[in-house]
Order: C-alpha cells, then sequence, then structure tokens
C-alpha cells in the first residue's frame, strides 16, 4: 500500500521566484517592478504540459527585517500570479519563510531547510524524492541532496556569481548544458564514471533552458 501510494503522488518542479521566474529586485516590495524573466511562463507551461506541478518556493527575509511587511509580500505575490494568469500560466502553490535566524530565531523553512517543500508535499500530493529544485542560487538548489531530487542552477538573478562557488556537499556532482540542453558530460566526469551520464545538479542559462531539460529528464525517468 505505502509503494502505491507513492507512485500516485506527483513529481514536481520546485522553483525559486526572485532571479529565476521574475528578475532579480533587491528585497522586492513594490508590484509596480515585478517583471517576469523572458520565457518563464513558457516555462512553466512546458512543465505543466508534461505533468509536473510547479511550486514557488522564496525566503522573503524582507520580512523579517522590517524591509517590507507581509502584506506587502502579498501583494508583489498576487502580482505575480497576476502577470502568469495573463500568459495563460497558474503555479500550483506558492510557499515563503518570512523568518532571518539572527532576528526571529531558527526556523525550517527557510531554504535550503525542508519545511516549505514538505508542506506542500503534504497539501498538494507531491514526491519530493526523483522531483526537482531550481533557483539561481545553491541554497535553491542544495535540497535536492537531501530529498534525493536533481537541482538545477540557473545562470539568471544571481546565478553566475554563485555557479564558481560549488558548496562542499555538491563537488563534483555538477554539470554546465550545452546550448541545445545535453549535459555537458566529459566537464563532470572521465568517460565510464558512474555517475558521467547522470549528474545530482545541472547548470542552465535560464529557466527556459532548464525546463526543456527537466521535460526531457523526466520523459527518460532520469533521477
Amino acid at each position: 500500500m505505502a509503494d502505491t501510494a507513492a507512485q500516485q503522488l506527483r513529481q514536481a518542479v520546485f522553483l525559486d521566484r526572485d532571479g529565476t521566474l521574475v528578475e532579480e529586485r533587491h528585497y522586492l516590495s513594490d508590484p509596480a517592478q515585478v517583471v517576469l524573466v523572458v520565457g518563464a511562463a513558457q516555462a512553466v507551461r512546458r512543465l505543466q504540459g508534461a505533468g509536473l506541478a510547479v511550486v514557488v518556493v522564496t525566503n522573503q527575509s524582507g520580512i523579517a527585517r522590517g524591509y517590507y511587511t507581509e502584506a506587502e509580500y502579498r501583494a508583489v505575490a498576487d502580482r505575480v500570479d497576476e502577470l502568469l494568469h495573463a500568459e495563460g500560466v497558474v503555479v500550483d502553490g506558492t510557499y515563503h519563510c518570512p523568518h532571518l535566524p539572527g532576528v526571529t530565531g531558527p526556523c525550517d523553512c527557510r531554504k535550503p531547510g525542508p519545511g516549505m517543500y514538505l508542506q506542500a508535499a503534504r497539501e498538494l500530493g507531491l514526491a519530493t524524492r526523483g522531483s526537482f529544485y531550481v533557483g539561481d542560487r545553491w541554497k535553491d538548489v542544495l535540497p535536492a541532496v537531501r530529498f534525493g531530487g536533481r537541482g538545477i542552477l540557473v545562470r539568471s538573478g544571481y546565478g553566475r556569481e554563485q555557479e564558481p562557488l560549488v558548496p562542499e556537499e555538491l563537488e563534483g556532482c555538477v554539470a554546465p548544458l550545452h546550448a541545445h540542453g545535453e549535459v555537458m558530460v566529459p566537464a563532470l566526469h572521465g568517460p565510464g564514471h558512474p555517475n558521467s551520464r547522470s549528474p545530482k545538479v545541472v547548470v542552465a542559462d535560464d529557466l527556459t533552458q532548464a525546463s526543456r531539460w527537466i521535460v526531457s529528464a523526466s520523459i527518460d525517468g532520469v533521477r
């Protein structure tokens, strides 16, 4: 029964917001400044069309820092949804962490912590294992290690700055994508290496390229 229940859970793409889905703004608090990354709506549509749930998970420490209120965060989140809806897209869920350990104390929801992912999985019937974890910072990608999924670092937002700063947990497990979406295996491992065809994390130019790779990987059963 447990195996059957697990098989019924949907695979998901857990998607960072700022710098990945929308253009990076330093502590975004004004709905008028919300701009979707080029191709982002189409990327979400592509992922959902492949049967994947798309869930936005975002750290919003600006609330704890006093830079904006919960209501102002909600106004921005509503604007993101509005822009996506205008493109015929509705994400499956949006979760945020308003905390900052030095101000509000420790929490389990601030990425790369598991809280938001587990909440989404519980509420939306999603599998964390085998799902995809996408963002422009390594903390967006690291949950893939915890949950047994695949991570995708995008070079939009802070991604290009983050790319050379590979965390110890991911050393030897990261491979960039070619322009056409193939994994650049030789950059990761030599021929015959057990991980040479299936890196834990790939690096994509943007959400468009990431979505194409994810769809291909999910069809091929790459985990």
